[in-house]
């Protein structure tokens, strides 16, 4: 049970991540970005997938 939790709140998490990434692209195509927030992007979305992802997987897999 534990596990379908844990599977559900990492779930959740990247629902909010999503969400959350979909607001700062709204606010930059109404209020145009900075030159300092699109390379925080860049860098933020340049490894999307997260060591947690890659724990999640593992236990998927059942490795």
């Amino acid at each position: 049970m534990s596990t379908s939790r844990n599977h559900q709140g990492a779930h959740g998490i990247g629902q909010v991540e999503e969400q959350l990434k979909q607001q700062a692209n709204a606010t930059d195509t109404i209020q145009g970005g900075s030159e300092t927030d699109r390379e925080i992007a860049k860098a933020a979305n340049r490894d999307a997938h997260t060591s947690l992802d890659k724990i999640i997987d593992s236990k998927e897999r059942g490795v």
